[in-house]
């Protein structure tokens, strides 16, 4: 039976997107069968291996249509990983699904099949806590939080704990944390070096031991359209990634 990740914060730019894609393809790169769903508007995930922002079926269908997971995945270039792409549309499902009945379980509905079928399912959430985080939060089994290492991002991920309270009490019980991400870590800064120390006091048992450094190969990676195991698989950037997939696994 596999297992299904949200990759979430309502904060933007701390490295969702890219955990998920770079993270997915570490782990479908050790031969597990791995599918990521883009569940942005921005389509970054979707345009990250290759895609355009144009694809149906898409997480859009699975999410206000009757389109399952399964249905929309399709192969996305490496080995062992599968993608159910993003597209423009997606943009008008925070609100058409308010709109319909049981709309924050609809995409917990629609997996389906995928846990037998995917050993790992990452959900790349949108920068918010609308109606499309709602149904990760409530379809997913582990969440992966990136923080970046600033001390704006704490102050976010204090009110998104709350959240994740609030959705186990009224949605998804058995929800839980598999960690805290440091991403874009800069080791000369002063300030980097704060803010993990700060993490790592406050959260001991929550914050991964691998941490992601700031990598011009990481950030250039999406323009290639290629994860950076595969553009640049001996830097600093594809290590830490592949350091988190292994530690991923033994957390489970």
């Amino acid at each position: 039976m596999g297992t299904v990740y949200a990759v979430a914060n309502q904060k933007g730019g701390v490295g969702k997107t890219t955990t998920a894609v770079n993270l997915a393809a570490c782990v479908a790169g050790s031969g597990s069968q791995t599918l990521l769903a883009d569940l942005d508007p921005q389509c970054n995930a979707t345009v990250a291996l290759g895609g355009d922002r144009d694809l149906h079926p898409s997480s859009y269908d699975c999410l206000t249509g009757d389109v399952s997971v399964a249905e929309a995945a399709r192969p996305a270039g490496p080995d062992n990983l599968w993608l159910v792409p993003a597209n423009r549309d997606l943009a008008a499902a925070s609100i058409e699904l308010p709109r319909i009945e049981g709309a924050e379980t609809r995409l917990r509905e629609r997996l389906g099949p995928v846990r037998e079928r995917f050993a790992f399912t990452l959900l790349d959430c949108p920068p918010s806590l609308g109606p499309v985080s709602v149904n990760a939060l409530a379809a997913a089994d582990r969440v992966i939080v990136p923080v970046q290492a600033e001390y704006l991002a704490l102050e976010g991920l204090v009110q998104f704990l709350e959240t994740l309270g609030l959705i186990r009490r009224e949605l998804n019980p058995a929800l839980k944390v598999s960690g805290l991400l440091i991403t874009m870590h800069d080791n000369r800064t002063r300030l980097a070096q704060d803010v993990e120390r700060e993490l790592r006091e406050h959260f001991p048992e929550m914050v991964f031991d691998t941490v992601i450094p700031r990598s011009v190969r990481v950030a250039e990676a999406p323009s290639y359209g290629l994860p950076i195991t595969e553009h640049a698989p001996s830097s600093r950037g594809s290590d830490a990634y592949r350091a988190l997939a292994k530690e991923l696994a033994e957390r489970g």
